[in-house]
């Protein structure tokens, strides 16, 4: 993921396990640009912060910091795109102290690796990939891994994985959707390909499985039906980050009131207690200080005054000694009268805006993480849209609307549950109810799917995309000159002889213009003057 999966936000997604099981939690950075940390000390300080850094280069403290913390952040795999293998080498060389292996970032489907020849726009270069992962194997000191998405057959997909292992990865991470699949054209994983993986390649080879988790439960499923070592996920975790606790997990998160289960025996993880644990974390790890006292999480049935027995709150972990970081601005939105005129704090503000990865990261989480939420309370979506990076007062300002709703919404299922249970849930681009759908309704959808994920718009829940099919349907997706050159070509094999004639729930699509490449690093097509845009998911 790019600029998500930041050190605030995987201490988040492993605080919700037993701190005996949080090892087996293995976490990616973002992914980094090989060239950039390479040559600009600027770019590894905004983006990898181990050791703390001053305007001149390392602290003179060079303690342990955040990212790779031996006793918060480990496991930690560090990802990079890459085209060259020098940079990639220096680039890796950088962090690889603090890490424990590095990851060659093969499955980026985004029109920036697309212009700067790396992620899955790599595939057609198998002597690049072979010297990149090769020059890492042979002169790096921890291993070297790569992630990698399916081919269009099965067999070109082996070949592919071989030549990765060859080179000298130490296992393969492999998404089961081709570069293609998307935005609305995303569709489904294909898990079988994985399975073919397993069971063609030496039984040493470590997989990791991608693609289809949309809740814990898919978990086991896909290792039951890849066979791989372990399964990865990405969006799941955003939409949930409590997406990998198990039942001992789950178990203490409901007696604490943080995981809530339905009359119907649905539970989910509470978005107002995710966000309490994610500014708890922001707090004492970026800022280096307490967070604020705040009243007890509401728990419907619990007496208004009752004593609350703080030995059920949240553990969360406490650094041994963290310093407060200088990156973030002061807060404005309450001047006092010693405050320089508006024209000036505006100036000043624009001079103070912070540069850490864990502050800038929090507004798209949270649009994530709130989903459902401000879907129904807009008033909090958009006071989330005018956040700004650092603001801790207007995040706790969204937190207090989202608990005072949460509450709401809790006690107003309480009273009737039927309004949330049988209510029709329709998806952008499906269309249908998920209590219409038939057991043996055998057609290209997912509503089955969001029957399985939907919970009460307070837990935290997949976003369960369209289908093509359906997104086509509904005119979301278009199709290309290509695609409908090949639809004209299987139409007249079919018998039909005009693309028209197949465009009754399809609308003629322009095809996307190149964006004018001035501007960009010819190298790798990178912006000289601005770094990849927040909140962009891939791999």
């Amino acid at each position: 993921m790019v600029d998500q999966s930041e050190f605030a936000w995987r201490l988040l997604s492993r605080c919700f396990l037993p701190s005996s099981q949080q090892s087996s939690l293995l976490a990616y950075t973002p992914m980094l640009h090989a060239r950039l940390y390479k040559e600009t000390q600027s770019y590894r300080d905004h983006h990898f912060q181990p050791i703390r850094t001053t305007s001149s280069g390392p602290s003179p403290d060079s303690t342990a910091y955040l990212d790779g913390h031996p006793t918060y952040d480990r496991p930690l795999i560090v990802q990079f795109c890459a085209n060259d293998p020098n940079d990639f080498l220096q680039a890796a060389k950088h962090v690889a102290p603090y890490c424990d292996a590095v990851d060659l970032n093969l499955g980026c489907p985004q029109g920036i690796a697309r212009k700067g020849r790396y992620g899955s726009f790599l595939q057609e270069s198998p002597d690049l990939i072979r010297s990149l992962i090769a020059s890492l194997a042979k002169d790096l000191d921890v291993p070297v891994t790569a992630k990698m998405r399916i081919l269009d057959t099965k067999e070109d997909t082996l070949r592919y994985a071989k030549l990765l292992l060859d080179a000298g990865a130490s296992w393969i991470t492999v998404h089961g959707r081709r570069r293609e699949q998307k935005g609305h054209e995303t569709g489904l994983a294909d898990w079988g390909v994985i399975r073919y993986l397993r069971e063609n390649l030496p039984k040493e080879t470590v997989i990791f499985a991608n693609g289809n988790i949309l809740g814990h439960e898919d978990l086991d499923r896909c290792l039951e039906k890849t066979g791989a070592d372990g399964v990865m996920s990405a969006e799941g975790n955003l939409c949930n980050p409590g997406i990998f606790a198990g039942d001992q997990g789950r178990e203490e998160g409901q007696k604490r009131g943080e995981y809530w289960v339905g009359k119907d025996g649905r539970g989910g993880w509470r978005t107002d207690a995710v966000l309490r644990r994610y500014l708890d974390i922001l707090y004492r790890f970026v800022l280096g200080k307490e967070p604020p006292r705040r009243n007890p999480l509401f728990i419907p049935n619990r007496p208004e005054g009752a004593h609350f027995d703080e030995s059920l709150e949240p553990t969360i972990p406490t650094p041994h000694s963290v310093p407060a970081d200088t990156s973030p601005p002061k807060n404005n939105n309450h001047p006092d009268q010693s405050e320089p005129p508006n024209k000036k704090r505006k100036k000043d503000r624009h001079q103070a805006r912070t540069t850490s990865p864990n502050l800038l990261a929090v507004q798209a989480h949270l649009f994530h993480l709130l989903r459902p939420l401000v879907s129904k309370h807009t008033f909090i979506r958009d006071k989330l849209a005018r956040a700004k990076a650092g603001d801790m007062e207007a995040y706790e300002e969204i937190l207090s609307d989202v608990e005072d709703v949460t509450r709401q919404g809790m006690l107003e299922y309480e009273k009737d549950s039927l309004q949330f249970e049988s209510s029709l849930i329709v998806v952008e681009g499906a269309g249908d109810a998920v209590g219409q759908v038939e057991e043996d309704d055998d057609r290209e959808s997912s509503l089955k799917a969001v029957e399985r994920c939907w919970r009460p718009w307070w837990i935290c829940q997949a976003y369960v995309r369209p289908l093509p099919k359906e997104a086509l349907e509904k005119g979301s997706l278009k199709l290309g000159k290509k695609a409908l050159k090949k639809m004209e070509e299987e139409g007249r094999k079919g018998g039909m002889h005009k693309v028209e004639d197949l465009q009754e729930a399809i609308r003629e699509k322009r095809e996307l213009i190149e964006p004018d490449r001035e501007g960009f690093d010819e190298r790798d097509g990178v912006p000289k003057k601005e770094m990849a845009k927040e909140a962009m998911v891939c791999g």
